[in-house]
């Protein structure tokens, strides 16, 4: 099993994504049902189901910042990449739910 050793926090993900490069992708990894009741700004979705038919999109350039509901789905798709050698991502401590507990702004 793959320990998760890389997460950030709602904060720091709030204070960076007014600059994020075009090398980080914020992927929500929850369900299109899920989603249409909000998200964060800027993100891509792509269930957690659909990860491993896509594998082949991401690579050790990019930096992968992954999040769902509460953080495990999210984790679960950061220790599969690393099982597939991509290492550079991280877990959205506390998913969107933290996300929003924080005041922080939900996208429709």
């Amino acid at each position: 099993m793959w320990v998760i050793k890389k997460e950030i926090d709602a904060n720091e993900l709030s204070r960076q994504l007014e600059n994020l490069p075009d090398n980080v992708k914020l992927i929500d990894v929850r369900t299109p049902a899920e989603v249409a009741r909000g998200k964060i700004g800027g993100s891509e979705n792509l269930p957690l189901h659909i990860i491993p038919l896509k594998v082949e999109d991401f690579s050790n350039e990019d930096t992968i910042i992954f999040y769902c509901q509460t953080g495990a789905r999210s984790a679960q798709a950061c220790a599969f990449m690393a099982s597939k050698g991509i290492d550079n991502v991280f877990n959205l401590r506390g998913g969107i739910v933290t996300w929003a507990q924080m005041g922080l702004p939900i996208a429709v």
